[in-house]
């Protein structure tokens, strides 16, 4: 028999009352809704993270070489796009944009502008025009990351959008060997129409991204209140689950210029954002130097050969992912599976430092991969999930990529190309950064146990004194968010 499943009502006067669903038909909604999201989403953040870290797959292809990037000209390039990414992703209107104007028409519009910044990349002949582009780059693709993190956290229950956070992020990852095997193919149009193969890159990619980007607006999805491919009685029922998403009585869905500073100075925001800088910086350090690193006078190969080696790496972390996201929604815990893929990292980073053979330094890279690609998506969802009100949401998870960003712009500084072959200090740099992030997930989920173990024993004594909480009213309950004694911490 079914187990029936009893959502609460909405009590909007636009939706009727939520209906009573089966399991099974509440497995199939679910699945609908995965159907039209998800797939979409997930190819927009490919095509992103492509079009962000190919300038690694470029340098490759005589980029350097065309461009004169001697010195730190090439680390430069990376640390302005990275700048603007990270200064632009915490800006309120990234937040209140995705609500005040329709998603499927905001993400598409960002993808479309920085699709056509990649394509015109292409096409630069100085280092000044490779640095103009880049920042144009990072502005436009700033608010894509953060926009679709928040999207999703509007759309599902917090135990269920580590899957489906998993499931784009999966994207992105496969993005790296994507990024590989496009370029392997690329490798060989150098000289076509006068241009080298880095040219090629940047212009293949890029026009891939705009008619991506021409796709999504036909088929990109609004928020679940007035998502028209739902019938009203499923919208009635998905607004009514996110309502007792948090807490029984909902969270504040209302901007309140209060929402700022409450994110800003929420430590337990701040300090997640902190740690994501040992996340973001050895990801995107790995995906720009990680094709750099498998280049002759490092792992003995040739440049096409390089390429086609970045790909593995890639697809095992795809996989892996995908089955950390299952187990986490279904445990309904994040932070064990960020420390584990963390130490994975510290491992790979330790590998490469060490005087092991080309082949482990090979694997060191795996590990590296591996750890920081499971532990980046999981971060963001053990966010998400103790951060409560739609604005304060959205404003945290922007504060989270924006960190991250700025820990991308430590890994464009710290592999110099005067430290080639072995970037040692690059790679300490990047081990230090994530012995912070352990440190701190470790601390952060010891003091949310603490404090999960405290509210339990305080409601359980006032249950058996018989003694009601001094709030009283729904509304008083909502303005609390995660300091309210009825919410528990995910850990």
């Amino acid at each position: 028999m079914n187990e029936v499943v009893v959502a609460e009502s909405v009590g909007s006067d636009e939706l009727p009352d939520p209906p009573i669903l089966t399991a099974d038909e509440e497995r199939r909604l679910w699945r609908k809704i995965d159907l039209r999201l998800i797939p979409i989403a997930t190819i927009l953040y490919l095509v992103s993270y492509v079009d962000r870290s190919n300038i690694g797959n470029a340098k490759l292809q005589g980029l350097v070489t065309q461009l004169d990037l001697t010195g730190h000209r090439y680390n430069i390039a990376l640390v302005r796009e990275c700048f603007e990414r990270g200064a632009s992703s915490t800006h309120l209107h990234y937040s209140l944009a995705l609500k005040k104007f329709r998603p499927s028409r905001w993400l598409p519009s960002l993808t479309l502008a920085w699709g056509i910044v990649a394509t015109l990349m292409g096409m630069v002949k100085t280092y000044p025009q490779l640095v103009i582009v880049r920042v144009l780059l990072g502005i436009a693709e700033s608010g894509m990351s953060p926009g679709i993190y928040y999207l999703l956290s509007l759309w599902y229950p917090r135990h269920m959008l580590q899957w489906r956070t998993g499931l784009f992020c999966g994207g992105a990852t496969f993005s790296g060997a994507f990024s590989g095997l496009l370029a392997y193919g690329i490798f060989f149009m150098s000289g076509k129409a006068g241009l080298l193969g880095w040219s090629w890159i940047f212009i293949i990619e890029g026009l891939v991204t705009v008619i991506v980007a021409i796709v999504a607006f036909i088929v990109f999805v609004d928020l679940p209140e007035t998502a028209t491919f739902l019938t009203p009685k499923e919208r009635s029922f998905v607004v009514s689950r996110l309502k007792s998403n948090m807490s029984s009585v909902g969270e504040e869905q209302n901007f309140k210029w209060s929402h700022i500073p409450g994110a800003l100075l929420d430590w337990k925001i701040v300090i997640i954002c902190i740690a994501n800088v040992g996340v973001g910086g050895p990801l995107y350090g790995i995906s720009l130097f990680l094709p750099i690193q498998c280049v002759p006078h490092s792992f003995g190969f040739s440049p096409a050969i390089s390429q086609l080696l970045t790909v593995p790496p890639y697809i095992i972390a795809t996989v892996i992912v995908l089955i950390t996201s299952t187990y986490s929604d279904r445990v309904k815990m994040r932070s064990p599976f960020v420390f584990a893929g963390l130490a994975l990292a510290f491992i790979g980073f330790a590998i490469n430092v060490s005087d092991a053979s080309n082949g482990a330094k090979y694997f060191g890279t795996y590990l590296v991969v591996i750890g920081e690609s499971e532990a980046g998506p999981m971060m963001v969802t053990w966010l998400g999930n103790n951060a409560v009100g739609h604005y304060k949401r959205g404003l945290g998870i922007g504060m989270i990529v924006m960190f991250g960003n700025l820990g991308g712009i430590i890994s464009s500084n710290v592999y110099r190309v005067s430290d080639a072959p072995r970037y040692i200090h690059g790679h300490i740099a990047e081990m230090a950064q994530v012995a912070m992030s352990l440190v701190i997930v470790l601390t952060t989920a010891l003091v949310y146990v603490r404090r999960n173990t405290r509210r339990d024993v305080v409601q359980r004594e006032m249950e058996e004194k018989g003694i009601l909480p001094e709030h009283t009213t729904e509304e008083a309950e909502r303005k609390m968010g995660d300091l309210a004694p009825t919410f528990r911490y995910t850990l």
